[in-house]
This record gives C-alpha cells, structure tokens and sequence, in this order.
C-alpha cells in the first residue's frame, strides 16, 4: 500500500516537472527565476505610495496587481520613480538598476542609439497630448508668439520632439525661440515666477490652470495624431531571455489593467485611481476631453505605433539628438502582447490604427498584431 503511495507521488511529481519544461520550453529555454523584480518609472510621480497616471501601469501598481501576481512565486516587486524621467531611467537601464522600464519614445530611441540592449513589449499611454502654456496676463496667444521668448521645454523627453514638430508646423525652429530645460516640477515654478515666457507639457499644467495661475493657449487635442506622444514598458533584454515567464506574467497583468482602464464605465473610478498620483480628477477630465478611453490606453503594437517610432528616430537623427540612424528590426517584442491577448480572450478587443493614425476596419485587421517589423512611417 505504501509502495502504491509513494509510486503515485512520483507520478504527479513527475506530472509537475513535466508540465514546467514544457512551459519553459514555449520559450525558448528553461526559466531562472529573478527574486526580485524592479520597474523603473520615467516620472518623478506623487501620492503615498508613489504612482502616476495616465497610464494603465499606474492602474497595476495602486492596485498592487504585479504583487499580488507574483506574491505566490515568492517574488517581490520593486517601483522606482525617476524624478529625471526618460534619461535618468536610460541611465538606470544601462547600470542594470531596473528590469523593465515605463517611458516615453524619445528616451527610448535615445537609449536604443546608444546601445542599451532592450525589448519594447507593449504600449501603456499613446496618444499623449501636448499643450503650451503662459501665465494668465501674459499677450502670447499662440504658437507665433514664441519667436525671441524665453520657453521651457524639458529635453530629451516624449514631449520634446513633439514640441519641435509644432513649432516647425508654425514656422518656427528651436532656435528661434530661448528654450530653457526644465523638469516637469521646476517649469511649474518658473512659469508662476515670471521665470520664462511660456512652457510646454502635458496634462500636469491643467492644475496651474485651475489654480488661475496659467492659461492654454495651444493644445494638440484632436489634431494630427503625429503630434502625439508614445509611452511604452520596456525589458531589459538579458533579463527577458533569461526570465521569460516572468516576463509574460508582468505583460498579463498590464494587458489586464489596459483592458479594464479602456472600458467607458470605469472612466470615473480609472480618473479616481491615477488622482492618488497628486494630479486632479479635473486635469484627467480634461486631458480626456472627447476622447475614447480605448485609444488612450490600447497596449497593441500596431502600424501606428511602430510608424511614430520611426519618425522619432527621422527626427532625432535630423536634430542630433543621436548621432546615426538606429534601426527597429528586431526591437519590437509583441509575442508576450499577443499570448496575453489570446489568454484573455482580447484579441479583437481593440481596434488596430494604420500608420497615419486612421481605423483599420474589419475584424481580422484588429487580429493582426504588429509582428514587430517596420512599416512605411507617415508624417
């Protein structure tokens, strides 16, 4: 009886192993657990404990569903926020400080030209808009206005090239104006202190607004889409290799969250869960203003996406913000996206865009994920 027992105890033990080789073999390879996990945060964040919006990733942490994900495994889960946005968390990637990184394209791009070594897995926040700012008395009242004066732009972020291309779109070059390198924090002071003419950036300024502190004067809300930005979760590409089911498990739970924060009846309670970052409910109504929750926060990693990477590096090139062309071949990692998708029954859920940022119709478009090879970029 006990020889019985213990013949079926090797069994099922048996059974166990088998089953994880052959989930680590779907990979590529066996699996090396890492105990911990840390995901760098291109954003200075607010709250307690440190969060952001605008993102289904800030979803994930104030919900603690990484942790609680990974919590049966033994793993923890470390959040590191970077006060210094997309280059200190370039710089965080390089020293092997962080494991996956939330952060815009410029950054990215930069850090892909100078030879980090990463995998871009899933979008968390397209479409981000820009907006440029005065304070309330002052006479500038358009793009136009800006030749001579003093403006802030923070360099080397998403926003940057963006705020490029709009002033180019006006007939204006960064030259023609004395821009000023500011973080997100210090642009606020500046602007409220008379310290620069106008400032360009996102939806933190619609509290500086609110307060009657500052007034919009231009935005890019329902414009070309190609003067958005792009914000992606990126893997450090020796980690991905070695840790690959940890690596879908993490893309599972941000597939999750892009679900839930793209559904219209959660509007309310996902603008309630990024105000915990410090920015009001108002400034998110207002940076969502007529805007679908779906497009905003669809992780797919379509042709408009991978096309607004290309002009990013067209563009960082023509600037000099990197110093050679840097190709995308290989870069893009959608494979995590679309187990994740399939497990979760959401392979149609969102709608794919075509390079220009337009629809692509029918359902098996939205089935077609991006395989990771780039297209034609529009611009």
């Amino acid at each position: 009886m006990k020889s019985l027992k213990r013949l079926k105890l090797f069994n099922l033990a048996k059974g166990v192993a088998a089953l994880g080789l052959a989930a680590s073999a779907a990979f590529g390879g066996a699996a090396q657990a890492a105990d911990v996990i840390r995901v760098g945060v291109a954003t200075a964040g607010g709250g307690d404990p440190i969060t952001w919006g605008g993102s289904p990733g800030g979803v994930v942490r104030v919900n603690q569903w990484l942790e609680q994900a990974f919590a049966a495994d033994g793993v923890k889960v470390e959040w590191l926020f970077f006060k210094g946005a997309g280059p200190a968390v370039n710089e965080a990637l390089s020293n092997k400080q962080i494991d996956f990184a939330y952060q815009g394209d410029l950054p990215q791009v930069v850090g892909r030209a100078n030879g980090l070594k990463t995998k871009l897995l899933l979008v968390s926040g397209a479409r981000n808009n820009l907006y440029l700012v005065a304070p309330p008395n002052s006479p500038l009242t358009s793009i136009e206005d800006l030749k001579d004066r003093k403006v802030s732009i923070f360099r080397g972020t998403n926003g940057h090239l963006v705020a490029i291309n709009v002033l180019a779109a006006h007939g204006l070059a960064e030259r023609d104006i004395k821009g000023v390198n500011l973080d997100a924090g210090s642009a606020q002071a500046a602007l409220v202190s008379n310290g620069v003419d106008a400032a360009f950036g996102g939806y933190e300024w619609f509290k500086v607004r609110d307060q009657g502190l500052a007034k919009v004067i231009y935005s890019t809300q329902g414009q070309d889409p190609a003067y958005t930005r792009q914000a992606s979760l990126l893997v450090r590409e020796d980690f991905e290799r070695d840790n690959p089911a940890q690596v879908q498990k993490l893309v599972d739970v941000f597939v999750r969250a892009a679900q839930w924060s793209s559904d219209e009846k959660n509007r309310d309670a996902l603008f309630r869960i990024w105000e915990k970052s410090g920015v009001p409910y108002a400034s998110w109504v207002a940076e969502f203003d007529k805007q679908d929750l779906a497009s905003r926060n669809s992780p797919l990693i379509d042709d408009f996406i991978i096309a607004r990477y290309q002009a990013v590096v067209a563009d960082a090139v023509k600037l000099k913000l990197i110093r050679r062309e840097v190709s995308l071949d290989g870069w893009f990692e959608p494979r995590y996206l679309q187990n994740a998708l399939k497990a979760q029954g959401l392979e149609t859920y969102w709608t794919a865009f075509d390079a220009a940022g337009n629809p692509v119709a029918g359902n098996a478009a939205k089935a077609d994920l991006a395989s990771g090879k780039p297209v034609a970029a529009a611009r």
